[in-house]
Formats: C-alpha cells, structure tokens, sequence
C-alpha cells in the first residue's frame, strides 16, 4: 500500500507541473492590457510602467515561470492584487468555506442519493422507480442559482413565521462571537499569535463547535448550511441515484445473487451484502469525482448566499485578472483533485478485496 501511494504521489508531480504551466500560458496570453484589466481603462502609462516592473510582467513569459515555480518551492504562492493580501493567506480564510459547505452537500447528497438508487433498482420498472429516476432528472436539469433563488425564497419568506424558516445568506448570524478553538484551549490568544493550521480549522465552524464543545454555534453553522448544501448538492445527489441504480441493477441479475437467493438468505442481505457491496466501485469514483467538482468551487451558490469561499475568490480573480491568485487557488484545485482521486483508488481496494494496490 506504502509503495502504491508513494508512486501515486510521484505521478502526481507531472501532472500538477503541466496544470500550472497550462494555467499560467492561458493567463498571460489573454488579449488587452493587463494593467488597464487591474486598474480600470483610465490608468495612464506612468501608473501602469512601475506596476508592469513590480509584478514582472516585463519580463519573457519562460522567465515569468520560473520566478513562479522557485516561490512555489519556498512556499511563496504571491500577493493578490485584487486583494492586497497573500495568496496564502486568502486560502487559509476562504477554502474552509467551500470546503465546509461541499463536505455537507456531499454527505446530503451521498445519504439521499444511495438509498433511492438501491430502492429503485430492486423495485425496477415500479412506479416508485419512475418518479425517482424523473426525480434525479429534473434535479440534474435544474440551474444550480434558481433553485438557491427558489429555496432561499420558499425557506426565508413563505416560511418566515414557521418553525422551518431558515437563513438565506451568510456561514453565521450576524453579531455571533463565537471563540475559535485555539483560543478555548489556550493554544493562541489571537488569531496574530496562531498558526496557519490554526486559522484554517477555526474557519470550518462545524468543527470548530465540535472542538469548543459549542452546541449554539453548531446548531447556528448547521442552520446556515443547510440551504446552500441542498442548492449545490442536488446535482450530484441526482448523479448518485443514477448511478446506484444502474450499478446496483446489474449486479442484482448476476449469478451469485441468485446462487444466495437459492439457499435461503434473507433480500436484505441478499440485496445489500450481496448485490450493493458489489455495485459500489462505480459509485464510489462518482462520488469522488463530485466531491472534486464542490472544492473546486461553487460560484454560483456562493454568490447567492454570500459565502466567501473559493469559487468566489476564484471569480474575482479572473475577472481582475489577478495572476498570482488565479495560479494559487487552480493549484489547490489541482491538488485537491489529486488527493481525492488517490482516496478513491485506495478505497477500491477495502470494497472490494480481489483489488491489489500494490
């Protein structure tokens, strides 16, 4: 297992370099003037020489890459201009978001999506299974920001005076002071004084209510969540449900499922310990691959319910034309999706045992 991983990572190296080269050669050969893109049309020639020198631009594009990927290797990911801040330090404060908010779509997704799959597939062709699979249809087609419109209407205005009113925007309720972790366990008594790793836990508010032992900020975090995590997680609850029935269909008319039916055994277990624990492999790279689409970030969803995560930051980066920030969060990206797929292919081999990673 120790030989696969390390060879996983060792190839990840290639990829990563081609992502960064690929993303930088996109960056810097958009058209029009990168100055006048920061700056606005109205920045005149002495303003744009001197900011051209200071980020480099002036200098050949192999060069440029190489300056980039030293600072890479010094753990420097650059200042944003579009911010005024480091790089790295943006990521520390706005990937928590997005990591929080796709941890909690997924989950959704994963807990609603399997079961209707399974359910679907052993009653195939009933009417349960239509509506569903018509269900998992519409939830693919809808646009990701009308339906955060439409459950951000429905959940904070028709329902306003219910007991199911939920907040439409927002990780917390405003004026909430909630103490991050490091300080609860006089590990730092400011956020000056922490670490990185510190910062970066604190932002998840779901944990860091869990650590503090916190059930007011946790049940405010849950509540705040729960909207965007059904806005976001739809598509791939529906995806899920697709595949699980698809998957779980075919394993159901194998020989084997047939052979435990024949001595006796119980559906569930037939159906479950038999047809199901088979069909996940299909399911699992689904899942994996849709975890890596929400780290990547939803902008949509994140505009809509005022979150500042990564998408967004993303967004604004582009739109300025803020190279180092563009770079930095396309290499998280990237190392996200490299994580998640070696997470993937190592959990292939716990469900299913005739699979040798090494």
């Amino acid at each position: 297992m120790s030989t696969f991983i390390l060879r996983r990572i060792i190839l990840a190296i290639p990829v990563l370099f081609g992502i960064l080269l690929v993303t930088f050669a996109l960056g810097r050969s958009i058209p029009g003037d990168p100055c006048k893109a920061m700056l606005g049309e109205k920045a005149t020639e002495e303003v744009c020489v001197p900011l051209i020198q200071k980020l480099g631009l002036n200098e050949p594009i192999p060069t440029q890459f190489a300056i980039y990927l030293s600072n890479i290797a010094q753990g420097d990911l650059g200042n944003s201009f579009r911010f005024g801040r480091p790089v790295t330090d943006l990521l520390v404060e706005r990937l928590p978001v997005t990591l929080e908010l796709a941890v909690t779509a997924l989950i959704f997704a994963i807990i609603a999506g399997i079961p209707l799959g399974i359910v679907s597939a052993y009653r195939y062709n009933s009417k349960l299974d239509v509506i569903t699979m018509v269900g998992a249809n519409i939830g693919v087609s809808m646009p990701v920001f009308w339906l955060g419109l439409m459950l951000a209407f429905i959940f904070s205005v028709i329902l306003k005076d219910t007991p199911f009113v939920l907040p439409p925007s927002g990780r917390l309720t405003a004026g909430a002071n909630f103490a991050p972790f490091y300080v609860s366990w006089g590990l730092a008594a400011n956020e000056q004084s922490a670490t990185g790793l510190m910062i970066f836990i604190s932002r998840l508010n779901i944990l860091n209510s869990v650590l503090t032992l916190n059930g007011q900020q946790f049940i405010d975090a849950l509540r705040h969540l729960i909207l965007p995590a059904m806005a976001v997680g739809t598509i791939p609850l529906s995806i899920i449900a697709r595949m699980t029935r698809s998957s779980v269909l075919e394993t159901l008319g194998q020989d084997y499922v047939r052979t435990a039916r024949a001595k006796g055994l119980s559906e569930y277990r037939v159906v479950i310990r038999h047809a199901v624990s088979n069909a996940l492999l299909p399911v699992v790279t689904i899942i994996g691959l849709n975890f890596g689409g929400l780290i990547a970030g939803a902008v949509l969803t994140e505009t809509i319910f005022g979150f500042a995560g990564i998408g967004k930051t993303l967004f604004d980066g582009i739109t300025a034309r803020d190279y180092a920030l563009v770079q930095g969060v396309t290499l998280v990206t990237a190392i996200a999706f490299v994580v998640i797929n070696l997470l993937v292919d190592i959990l292939y081999g716990y469900i299913d045992p005739r699979i040798r990673l090494s």
